[in-house]
């Protein structure tokens, strides 16, 4: 199989009979969704079954993509944060129904003080941006947002919306972890998920890893009812234009580069969205989450159930669109495709995805360089988990 990848436009990897179908998928994107490089790995029953990467790291230069290069996935990262934050309430240090008071005393003012540990991690917090806007270098040091955050009123009242916190959930569930446990979230994961597994994964990438990361690509400008469907999500003074990019401060391009090409962006932890990886690395680390994977699992069924099960559905206070969470992750709906009800995982900005199905016993991951221009269900990654779910 390995000779078959290598003659099909330099894609390279393993793949078990059966599974070619998603090696095919993935080789058509290149030719027929403008991918630039990417990798796309399936575990099933605990076992690698797909495992496959091509095409460019850079596209300026053409340096291939190879087996340890790895990239920004977004909220993609949002899953790694979710799956700590379980872990610490099956070890009895977090009650999801407890309130973040109990845990952070600061927290507790402006009407929060019976937020629970739930509503946080269902996107129910109201506290989508900071308040007010910090800049740049106060965001990259964490604790002024992490601050202002617990300081602020929610921009809804709480119990009568859910909306995307796009940046903030990761630095809430990190704040979380480290009253909790004491470890930021960053080096809990690097110490019980990512070291235990052996994964490629870092949330506040260490600068000996840096030679690894391919360089993002932007996405086509949208146009025609695609652009005027993100001016409602995105536009300025929106509250997921707010809640995206923090009021500006990370949409401004840092020495020239778009901030998450950059090493600024990628050392300080922001467990919403700057985790660095591949494939393989999402893909075996959510096989863990449902079953062992060599001798290593990350929750118990029960968890698992209690993660999956459904907290909020319907219009979304950020993105418009409906949405659909459990307590951390994201769960099969129209907008938000995985393959199917019992699903959970996370879409990440520009396409990336990583998932587990229990009831197929099926764990997903695909990261690529080349943004795609929509929220969630990127037809790259629909395309190859439609493939994977095919095999079954």
């Amino acid at each position: 199989m390995t000779d078959w990848l290598a003659a099909h436009g330099g894609v390279h990897g393993e793949v078990v009979e059966g599974f070619e179908p998603v090696a095919e998928a993935f080789i058509d994107n290149f030719a027929e969704r403008d991918e630039t490089g990417a990798s796309v790995c399936v575990y099933v029953a605990g076992e690698k079954v797909v495992d496959v990467w091509g095409g460019a790291a850079n596209h300026r230069t053409n340096e291939p993509w190879r087996a340890e290069s790895a990239i920004v996935v977004y909220s993609t990262t949002k899953g790694a944060a979710a799956i700590c934050v379980a872990m610490l309430v099956e070890r009895g240090l977090l009650d999801y129904d407890a309130p973040v008071a109990s845990y952070w005393p600061e927290f507790g003012v402006e009407g929060k003080s019976e937020l629970t540990v739930g509503e946080l991690m269902s996107h129910q917090a109201g506290l989508i941006y900071a308040e007010p806007p910090l800049p740049l270098e106060s965001i990259l040091a964490v604790t002024p947002v992490v601050e202002a955050l617990a300081a602020q009123a929610p921009v809804w009242e709480l119990g009568t919306a859910h909306g995307y916190h796009a940046l903030t959930y990761g630095w809430l569930a990190g704040e979380l972890v480290r009253r909790t446990d004491g470890r930021t979230l960053g080096q809990f994961f690097a110490e019980e998920v990512a070291g235990p597994l052996g994964l490629d994964f870092w949330i506040g990438l260490p600068e000996d890893q840096e030679w690894r990361v391919a360089v993002l690509r932007g996405a086509p400008r949208p146009q025609g009812d695609e652009l005027e469907l993100m001016k409602r999500i995105a536009g300025p003074g929106t509250n997921g234009g707010r809640a995206l990019y923090m009021d500006g401060a990370l949409s401004t391009p840092i020495d020239g580069k778009a901030p998450f090409n950059t090493r600024q962006v990628r050392a300080t932890e922001m467990p919403a969205a700057n985790g660095v990886t591949n494939a393989a690395s999402v893909a075996r680390m959510y096989a863990a989450t449902i079953g062992e994977v060599d001798g290593v699992r990350l929750l118990s069924d029960q968890t698992v159930d209690t993660v999956r099960a459904e907290r909020v559905f319907g219009p979304d206070a950020c993105l418009v669109l409906p949405t659909r969470f459990g307590y951390g992750f994201m769960l099969h709906c129209d907008e938000l495709v995985l393959s199917g009800d019992g699903a959970f995982g996370h879409y990440g900005a520009g396409g990336s995805l990583g998932f587990a199905d229990p009831e197929r016993d099926l764990a997903f991951g695909y990261v690529m360089n080349q943004m795609g221009g929509g929220i969630a269900s990127d037809p790259r990654a629909v395309h190859l988990l439609e493939a994977a779910r095919g095999c079954l």
